[in-house]
Order: structure tokens, then sequence, then C-alpha cells
């Protein structure tokens, strides 16, 4: 469980460390707005930045997202099954679609950025836009850091399988809504609290 902890928080650290181009991101496009329709004089710069921008903070997510389980899911069903009967299937389809789209990911957007390097590529959205190749690394690493937290993950599948229960993750994201699971035990505790001489709510 360390080696799993520690990936999930490299792949944390990571996430929070580039969630800070939303912050950039707002400013570059309110400055944008303001010489636009203010000052009736628009910048060169501020459209390639602002995409460079949601693009690398979209990217380089992933892996946080996915350390958290808050990636979009279609377990409308799957919620039902046991513990064993997730793990299973989510090892499965990590095996079957995840790893081979992620190597493919990692593959082709290691040449992508490559070219892009060795012709020294600018943007050509604007007059002498910025180098884009830098904006291109983004796609491998993301793809290496999604391996890295894939791993996690799996581990995760195996452990679930072996014990029955899903081990636990950091505890820094809480989802809203209550999880299935957590719903029996939150019923134990009103009989415990009612038993106990409490009134009951």
């Amino acid at each position: 469980m360390r080696f799993i902890f520690f990936i999930d928080h490299v792949s944390t650290w990571v996430g929070k460390v580039f969630a800070w181009a939303i912050l950039i991101l707002t400013f570059v496009v309110s400055f944008e707005v303001f010489m636009r329709y203010v000052m009736r004089a628009p910048t060169a710069w501020a459209y390639d930045t602002s995409y460079i921008l949601y693009g690398t903070l979209f990217m380089m997510s992933g892996a946080y997202a996915l350390a958290h389980n808050a990636h979009v899911r279609a377990d409308v069903v799957s919620r039902y099954f046991s513990p064993r009967a997730q793990a299973g299937m989510d090892l499965l389809l990590y095996l079957l679609f995840f790893y081979p789209g992620i190597i493919a990911l990692m593959w082709s957007g290691w040449d992508f950025f490559a070219l892009s390097f060795r012709q020294n590529e600018h943007s050509s959205f604007t007059p002498g836009g910025p180098p884009i190749w830098p904006f291109k690394f983004v796609i491998p690493a993301c793809a290496a850091l999604l391996a890295v937290q894939g791993g996690a993950e799996v581990s995760r599948c195996v452990i679930c399988l072996r014990q029955g229960k899903w081990p636990r993750r950091l505890g820094d994201v809480e989802e809203i809504a209550i999880p299935l699971n957590k719903q029996e035990e939150i019923e134990k505790i009103k009989v415990a609290k009612d038993d106990s001489g409490e009134t009951r709510r």
C-alpha cells in the first residue's frame, strides 16, 4: 500500500501544481476581453496562451483524477456488484483498453513532439506565434503519468480480488453522494444511536 500511496501522492502533487494554470488562464482571458472591448486593442498572444494553458491543465490533471477516482464512470450496473466482481471487471478493462490506449498515446505523442521539436514548430494561429513543441511534450508526459497511476489502480484491483474489499484512497477528496457500500454503515450507526437512548431524527 505504501507504493500505491506514493504514486497517488505524486499524481496529486502534479495535479495541484498544474491546477494553478486555471488562475493564469483566467487572468489571460480577462485581460484579452478588457483589451479587446474596452481599449479596442486586442492582443496577439492571448489566443495561443489560452489554448496552451487549457490543454496543459486538461492533460496534466488526468492522473490526479484517476488517483482520486474522479473520472466519469459508466457504473450504473457494476456499482451493484460485489467488490471482487467490480475489481475483476476493472482489471480486465485496464488490461484490454486502458493500457493499450495509453501506450498508443505515449508512442504517438512522443513522435508528435519529436517532429515538432526538430522542425522548431511555432503556432500558426497568430503572426510570430510561440514555439509549440513544449506544449506537444505534454502529450507523452500525460500518458506516462497515467500509465504510472494506472499501475496503482491495477494493484488496487489485485488487492480487492484477494481481500474482498477495496483498499482505501487518499482522503483529501470525498464524493458528495453517499456510495452504496457506505449506506449500510450509516444505517448501523443510526440504529446504535437509537439503542443508546438518543432521540431519533
